[in-house]
């Protein structure tokens, strides 16, 4: 048995062990270099490199989870509840210490250091404590860590969609176009907004989210440092395509993520902290576009968000650990190449050399845009997409016509525009975290009510669980309470009275119109949790297709009808698509099992032909009167 000593330290996200005869009688210089190396270690530990002398974790880090299907271990891989990665291995000559904890005698035989238990015993103690892999073994500290990076992430795109709102009238001018040739720009940034999640959501459910999250933002910041160096019409249109297609991107991946690491019972609140940076993005970047623009010039907005991603971008590479279900599980498979971190590259490069079992070579998928497209033949999918596209139209209409219809009737300035917006962003981002404990609240509600037994550890099996009911039912009274307040909005502005009638009720849409279609995107998630990325993405392109279309056609319904009718007509649609809530409700159910069947009949039917073409035909190999 080896004799180095151990010395385990548990701090979140995990314990942490280091040798204390390394330490003995060595230099300060080396004393500092390695306490560094040990401050590094636990700068951005994932939860699955762990300690040996940690049996809950050792218990718990399996590679099964949910909706995926696991390998049968081999006769040489390791005892159930171990990754194979993390399995002890047969050596001889001299004992050492290998990464995997276990010290190794000179017979080659594995022993725990601590308690010298042999393999054996110890898959006796972890099939007597283990009864299934949990749900994802990332620690509460590191959950936190990835939804408050994930909370900026999804800030960037609508607050870069809406920044430049009250610097067009000067980027107009400065380049010499009108109005509408500048309202363009909007337009193309919301087709791409589309679009873009089409391709970095497929990408994030087969690659993984690190490689998806860190392509977008790299053309992101390209595209905001072309866009504070252009002085183009042209040039613009493309820059902000580009800028539209990098950050948008996120949109998807970012449901996603709260998708690998919470289970059903827990994902509204943290789906509500997420979605507050979505949905305060479009109130505050008006502010913070109209604070640059009035003192510092409109290219100062882009290069304001160069320097954002920038801050965003190196502690993601550093330490945001892969959680991607299809790459590593439930967390406890460990990643390989793009998809680990820089820290744990750096640190775990060399052990990856002498690696006994030789790990398949990565290939880059290509991502297939067209998945998005099987989402929308899904008929519970559609309906609850088609009525969430509606309350987004309503959300992007105010937000886009605030700031001229504010500077016809009131004669703000840039900054006085800006402000405007931040009612509505405080309200959006109180409903979203809000909304999020009171969906987890109705879910625990619901399930005592029908006897549902809540599984937080391992998450739940949503068949025969009425989910489509627990999201739906708080949707109702926000409907209607949001529809109210759009019309009164819209008559406010055309009776042109105080501003702050105007801006309380923008402040009630936010509350409750918001509120809603955070709902519905919490739902999405839940009724397509084997690709939640495309799912969102099918989501925000059919909302950001519908919204494209009314912000261009808004101003002239409302030079054509005025300003009261024109709101009263987007708020009516709430009301009369409102029913499809009902139909969701009512036989979503039924839709969603009838979707799960398809499925497996659909897998069992590959898994046919691949089994077909991997058997030769019966008469290869044989001569001619093999065949007759």
């Amino acid at each position: 048995m080896s004799s180095m000593v151990d010395f385990s330290l548990t701090i979140a996200p995990g314990p942490i062990s280091f040798p204390l005869d390394q330490y003995h009688g060595a230099s300060y210089h080396r004393l500092f270099r390695l306490f560094f190396s040990f401050y590094l270690q636990w700068l951005s530990r994932p939860c699955f490199y762990i300690s040996m002398y940690d049996s809950e974790r050792k218990i718990g880090l399996v590679n099964g989870y949910e909706g995926k299907a696991v390998a049968e271990p081999s006769p040489s891989s390791s005892p159930p509840g171990l990754s194979p990665n993390l399995s002890p291995t047969r050596s001889s000559g001299s004992s050492s210490h290998h990464p995997d904890g276990l010290g190794h005698d000179d017979n080659g035989s594995e022993q725990d250091e601590i308690g010298g238990r042999e393999p054996r015993e110890l898959e006796a103690t972890v099939s007597r404590v283990s009864s299934g892999p949990a749900y994802t073994v990332f620690s509460r500290h590191m959950i936190w860590w990835i939804v408050a990076m994930n909370f900026w992430s999804a800030f960037m795109s609508p607050m870069t969609a809406n920044i430049y709102f009250p610097a067009m009238p000067a980027m107009a001018t400065d380049l010499g176009i009108s109005t509408n040739k500048i309202n363009l720009s909007l337009t193309t940034y919301m087709v791409f907004q589309g679009l873009a999640p089409t391709i970095f959501g497929d990408l994030g459910d087969v690659a993984g989210r690190r490689p998806a999250f860190i392509i977008a933002f790299t053309i992101y910041l390209g595209a905001n440092i072309g866009l504070a160096l252009q002085r183009n019409f042209a040039a613009l249109l493309v820059l902000r395509a580009l800028q539209s297609g990098g950050s948008s991107g996120t949109i998807a991946l970012v449901y996603a993520v709260v998708a690998d690491i919470a289970p059903s019972s827990e994902r509204g609140k943290w789906m509500g902290i997420v979605g507050g940076g979505i949905t305060i993005g479009p109130a505050l970047g008006p502010t913070i576009g109209g604070l640059l623009t009035q003192y510092l010039g409109w290219a100062s907005i882009f290069w304001f968000l160069t320097i954002v991603t920038a801050l965003w971008m190196v502690p993601y590479i550093l330490a945001v650990p892969e959680t991607g279900r299809q790459v590593v599980g439930n967390g406890s498979t460990p990643p390989q190449g793009w998809n680990t971190t820089l820290l744990d590259y750096i640190r775990f490069r060399n052990q990856s050399q002498n690696r006994s079992v030789a790990r398949p070579k990565q290939k880059f998928p290509i991502p297939n845009p067209l998945k998005t497209l099987a989402v929308l033949m899904n008929k519970g999918m559609a309906v609850v997409l088609l009525y969430n596209a509606m309350l987004y139209i309503g959300f992007m209409i105010v937000t886009a016509t605030m700031s001229s219809q504010f500077k016809d009737i009131y004669h703000y300035n840039d900054l006085q525009l800006g402000l405007c917006y931040l009612p509505m962003g405080i309200a959006c981002m109180i409903s979203s975290v809000t909304q999020g404990f009171i969906l987890d609240w109705n879910y625990r509600r619901i399930a005592k009510k029908i006897g549902f037994k809540i599984d937080r550890k391992r998450g739940d099996n949503l068949e025969g669980f009425p989910i489509e009911r627990v999201r739906i039912q708080l949707i109702y009274p926000l409907v209607a309470v949001g529809t109210v307040a759009y019309i009164g909005f819209g008559w406010a502005l055309d009776q042109e009275v105080h501003v702050a009638i105007p801006l309380a009720m923008t402040l009630f849409i936010g509350l409750t119109i918001t509120g809603s279609f955070q709902v519905l995107n919490t739902l999405i998630v839940d009724l397509y949790p084997h690709a939640p990325a495309t799912a969102t993405a099918a989501n925000n392109l059919v909302r950001c297709l519908f919204g494209a279309v009314a912000t261009t056609v808004i101003e002239d319904i409302i030079q054509a009808i005025g300003r009261g009718w024109a709101y009263t007509l987007i708020a009516l649609f709430f009301a009369v698509f409102s029913p499809s809530l009902w139909v969701i409700q009512r036989h979503g159910p039924k839709w969603r099992e009838d979707s799960r069947l398809k499925m497996i009949r659909e897998a069992e039917k590959k898994e046919t032909r691949d089994r077909e073409k991997a058997e030769p035909p019966a008469w290869k190999g044989q001569g001619r009167e093999g065949v007759f």
